[in-house]
């Protein structure tokens, strides 16, 4: 138990620990024209290993796999810190991703192996908690580091942690016999890789530079549609498929898929930018621009580790309503706040937005393990975490295009207007405005005050945005099991 959560509080914390010091980084290794990609690459190859990671670990046991996961988030790990350029530092990064691809699932998988419904709760419940902490200290952790030691120690810190995880792993971990009776369903996997990139390339890409309507974008929406249906083609024919057709035969399965690309939609959404609201809203730096989150992460342990413990006696739905409830209202709350902000009542909607997390992530996540066998269990489980890793790209770049668009139309209809003729920023590139001096009118807001505005009621859209969304995800929570159910194998997928 102790090595699963020290390997899954190192995958979440490099998800989230990047953000805060990626100038820094940039800065020093130069190559800013790829400064996307060192955040971008780490989802990428997180999220096309997470599916193959789940099937594998049911063939060949979690402990090689969570091992494997771990010597290549190592690896990516000591290479990202000493890294000389940009080019190489993305690759690292890559690796890190290809690890954390592998430990996040086989992590959450391998409590059914372990543990029996009645006590799977709990201790998903604790790997729900640890997923809060290091999603959500990642940025503190990042940003103490970059502002006390250097930018390198980001990646350093995770060598000791690992080492105790492989500790544990090759001691306390255990074994389970190989099936290599069936034949490697290497075109699916490959087929399976390739929408995952195409997806995620796509929603990145239509939040940056690319048009919704040019022959790149219609591109990648015909590839995409052509490999899916290759995809479906292969799995029906194949004796031992990646992932599974017969999964979306299960209610179950389906509900919690959808819900969890919602969930990784609006966390990950607004993770990335209240961030940069706070620090441009109450101007402050990085690390403590951590520590105002720390409301949420509080939030979300708690109620990680109070779902977990009860679910077994309160049933599923009662969790994910309350938990879907608490978000959306938390994300209505901060729509409120605007370009002033209120820092008490930000704390209390943080923290009302983690509690609702913390409902929700675990509670899910068992309600599908419970109803599924254990020899599909790496492959449900990890088809599940997929859904959020691609909910959470969809979700950047919806709050991207809508922050961008408002900041932009804002822009224009203001007395300001003028100045971006001369430099051409566009979207949050607007804010760097605020720190160009000479163009203040005399009698009207500064420059720096409008762009503060603008860009302040502008993010609150967004989180209007995600909280409307979860309004769906409200009415997904009424059809989940009301009781603690358990299907018999032979019902299981």
């Amino acid at each position: 138990m102790v090595g699963l959560a020290l390997g899954m509080l190192v995958a979440c914390m490099d998800g989230t620990i990047v953000g805060t010091c990626a100038n820094v980084i940039s800065k020093d290794l130069g190559g800013e024209e790829l400064y996307s990609w060192m955040i971008t690459t780490y989802l990428l190859c997180e999220s096309a290993m997470v599916p193959i990671a789940g099937k594998m670990s049911d063939r060949y046991g979690r402990k090689p796999l969570f091992l494997i996961g771990l010597i290549l988030f190592a690896a990516g790990s000591i290479f990202a810190g000493l890294s000389n350029s940009m080019l190489m530092f993305i690759i690292c990064r890559g690796v890190q991703g290809l690890g954390g691809g592998i430990l996040m699932p086989v992590a959450m998988a391998s409590v059914a192996d372990f543990y029996s419904p009645e006590d799977r709760g709990k201790v998903q419940g604790a790997l729900g908690a640890v997923f809060g902490v290091g999603s959500g200290i990642g940025p503190l952790v990042g940003g103490a580091l970059c502002e006390y030691i250097n930018w390198h120690w980001v990646f350093f810190i995770n060598i000791p942690i690992i080492l105790v995880c492989i500790l544990f792993t090759v001691k306390k971990f255990p074994e389970r016999k190989a099936d290599t009776s069936k034949k490697i369903d290497y075109a699916g996997i490959t087929v399976l890789t390739l929408i995952i990139l195409d997806v995620l390339l796509y929603f990145q890409w239509i939040s940056g530079e690319m048009e919704f309507i040019s022959a790149r974008s219609i591109g990648m929406i015909i590839i995409g549609i052509i490999l899916s249906i290759l995809f479906v083609s292969i799995e029906r024919r194949i004796e031992d498929p990646v992932l599974a057709p017969k999964l979306i035969h299960s209610p179950t399965f389906v509900k919690a898929s959808t819900y969890m690309f919602i969930m990784g939609l609006a966390m990950i959404g607004t993770l990335t930018f209240i961030a940069m609201y706070m620090q441009q809203m109450f101007d402050i730096g990085t690390m403590e621009c951590g520590l105002y989150l720390l409301p949420m992460v509080v939030g979300m342990m708690i109620t990680s580790m109070g779902s977990g413990m009860l679910v077994n006696k309160t049933g599923y739905r009662g969790w994910i309503v309350a938990g879907s409830t608490l978000i959306m209202a938390a994300l209505l709350l901060m729509y409120t706040m605007g370009s002033d902000p209120n820092k008490m009542l930000l704390f209390v909607y943080l923290f009302i937005f983690g509690s609702g997390l913390g409902c929700v992530n675990s509670t899910v996540m068992i309600s599908v393990q419970n109803h599924t066998s254990i020899e599909n269990m790496g492959m449900t489980t990890s088809a599940v975490s997929l859904m959020r890793n691609v909910g959470s790209t969809v979700g950047t770049a919806c709050y991207s295009l809508i922050i961008a668009s408002q900041m932009n139309s804002k822009f224009a209809d203001s007395i300001y207007s003028f100045v971006n003729d001369i430099f051409n920023f566009n979207g949050t590139g607007l804010i760097a405005l605020r720190y160009v001096p000479g163009f203040d009118i005399p009698g009207q807001a500064t420059l720096a005050e409008t762009i503060v505005e603008i860009f302040g009621t502008s993010v609150c859209a967004a989180f209007l945005f995600g909280g409307l969304i979860y309004i769906v995800a409200l009415v997904i929570s009424f059809t989940m099991d009301k009781k603690y159910t358990v299907s018999e194998d032979e019902n299981r997928h």
